[in-house]
């Protein structure tokens, strides 16, 4: 389960990244074609909502990381099965979603 969850969260900060990105452009082209600055306010909220959901989302990717560890770090005796395997290939792919931070 706490490797799901890992998993999940790690694809979740991706996702909120990438909006975050899209809507930065959306944003940059709407002030480019002069559209209204009623929709360009409301597009900049909507931007700025996603940053916000950032730092929560990083917070309980790291906590369930941390877990995810230690449980693995107290089951050595079971490295060999197919479960601990996958948790250590989790581990590896969303280390690098927490360097980044």
């Amino acid at each position: 389960i706490k490797t799901g969850v890992v998993k999940r969260l790690g694809k979740e900060k991706l996702a909120y990244e990438n909006e975050a990105i899209k809507l930065a452009e959306k944003v940059e082209q709407m002030k480019i074609d002069k559209k209204d600055e009623y929709d360009i306010r409301k597009q900049t909220e909507v931007l700025e909502e996603s940053k916000m959901m950032l730092p929560d989302c990083i917070r309980r990717l790291k906590t369930a990381f941390a877990e995810l560890e230690n449980m693995m770090e107290t089951e050595k005796d079971l490295s060999e099965t197919e479960e601990y395997k996958a948790a250590q290939a989790v581990l590896e792919e969303n280390r690098v979603h927490l360097k980044a931070d």
